[in-house]
């Protein structure tokens, strides 16, 4: 049956009011998703900029400290944690392939500049071209300064990773041109993350250094590959470079249970390796800050906050500090950290999520007292 014209004459006023309220509910709900967005830029920006700085992107190299994704699809190596319950505490409750419970530091980074909450994994297959202006993590987990340290891992390396910056470069250049490309990338900041791997696993748990260097001339071969890496980045046009500091490696849960003795005491020839080859990577940093023009290159000191935090917890709100939460807390870490594992009640209460890595918590605390010590050295 077909409607006669008067019926069509009183349908169609009815069909534009039903329209137009429809048109007018969904700009309400747009215009609210806007400034819902807004407010949480707003709230999370917590790094206050001067009136002519502009920090369009925040992209982090380095290993698992600041991973978020890379090593998901990476089904050769142990260095992965795309699985619960890693993640449990991440929006959603799904593992991501960062290697905590929630956020770690280049989440933490990202989100106090307002720029996103999350900083996603370059290599994420769910990447949108769009998500590349404001910055990627390229740091793969179980990498390190020494090559030999990601070849042992199965991962990229830091040469690995640079080759991969090449190529973000070149494709943010297909989206916005090469004239905002330069301006992304000189106006960025840029994070280095590494250290931890090689002096744990390459030097004193494999022993696969030893042989060639003790522990001064290995912190000095160490010391060249974040050098030049640092170089390396300044030629591509990056003028906005933080190094963070290898953080006190043998207090962490793992290695007090393999080289800590029956107390687990903090492996402390471990901790000095840490101390030498920090205290040789801010006079590197220092020097190439005043010899590379324009250049903001700012060494961060991660190693006594950390060690502040596990020697005195109870000052943090913690209260557990030489165990992780995973499992019994002295050895599960990746693969061993799963879902037939135990988690503690309360992973606040804990500085480390596993038997490596600190806790969202942790990694909280850490990254806002590296950004107020710090985010005014980049300006």
């Amino acid at each position: 049956m077909h409607a006669d014209a008067g019926e069509l004459g009183l349908f169609i006023p009815k069909l534009i009011r039903l329209q137009m309220q429809s048109s007018y509910v969904i700009l309400v709900i747009f215009l609210c998703n806007i400034i819902s967005m807004s407010n949480v830029t707003e709230a999370a920006a917590t790094v206050k900029l001067p009136e002519n700085v502009t920090i369009p992107a925040v992209i982090v190299f380095g290993d698992s400290i600041v991973d978020t994704g890379n090593n998901n699809k990476n089904f050769v190596t142990f260095a992965r944690c795309n699985f619960l319950p890693y993640g449990k505490d991440l929006k959603g409750g799904m593992p991501t392939g960062r290697y905590s419970n929630g956020k770690v530091p280049s989440d933490f980074i990202v989100e106090a500049f307002g720029i996103k909450e999350l900083l996603p994994a370059y290599l994420d297959p769910t990447l949108q071209p769009n998500d590349l202006l404001t910055g990627v993590v390229i740091a793969n987990g179980a990498a390190g300064y020494d090559p030999l340290t990601a070849k042992l891992g199965v991962v990229a390396s830091l040469s690995d990773q640079m080759k991969q910056f090449k190529e973000y470069i070149e494709k943010l250049k297909g989206i916005v041109g090469e004239e905002k490309t330069n301006f992304i990338i000189k106006n960025s900041l840029i994070f280095v993350v590494a250290g931890s791997n090689d002096i744990s696993n390459t030097y004193f748990l494999t022993g696969a250094r030893r042989l060639e260097y003790d522990v001064p001339s290995y912190t000095d071969f160490m010391l060249k590959h974040a050098s030049d890496f640092v170089k390396d980045l300044y030629g591509l046009g990056v003028r906005r470079i933080g190094v963070l500091s290898a953080p006190p490696i043998g207090c962490v849960p793992s290695q007090r249970t393999v080289n800590g003795g029956i107390e687990r005491d903090c492996d402390e020839r471990q901790n000095q390796a840490c101390q030498l080859f920090n205290s040789k990577l801010n006079v590197e940093m220092d020097r190439l800050n005043k010899i590379l023009p324009n250049s903001r290159v700012v060494y961060i000191d991660i190693y006594n906050p950390l060690l502040d935090i596990i020697k005195n917890p109870a000052k943090y709100g913690f209260e557990v500090a030489n165990k992780g939460c995973c499992g019994t807390g002295l050895i599960e870490v990746t693969k061993l950290c799963n879902q037939l594992q135990q988690v503690c009640t309360d992973d606040s209460n804990y500085v480390f999520w596993d038997s490596y890595h600190p806790t969202e918590t942790a990694y909280k605390i850490i990254v806002k007292q590296m950004l107020d010590n710090y985010s005014s050295r980049f300006f």
